[in-house]
């Protein structure tokens, strides 16, 4: 049996050091998206690591209902989180 995913609430366009080791990412949930924001996904334990993938936001939204990406991948050295403009943001992980 799988264990359940750990999770990290951001609130605040900042860096986010999530995990210090590797694991799996599982979703990140965008509670509220905001327009023009960005959020970059980092395997290493800053901005400066491998990047898994970006997720950004036009600068006008056409519909602000909470989101869902999954992306169900390992990551290696740890988890970094690079946020600019979102708020209410959830990341799963284990």
């Amino acid at each position: 049996m799988l264990e359940p995913f750990a999770y990290r609430n951001i609130a605040t366009a900042t860096t986010t050091l999530v995990s210090s080791v590797g694991g799996v990412l599982g979703r990140i949930v965008v509670g509220k998206p905001m327009p023009s924001a960005t959020i970059a996904i980092y395997d290493g334990l800053t901005a400066a690591g491998v990047l898994i993938g970006t997720i950004t936001y036009p600068a006008t939204l056409l519909d602000s209902a909470p989101v869902s990406v999954a992306y169900d991948i390992a990551f290696r050295t740890g988890l970094c989180i690079v946020t600019s403009g979102v708020t209410d943001l959830t990341v799963c992980y284990r």
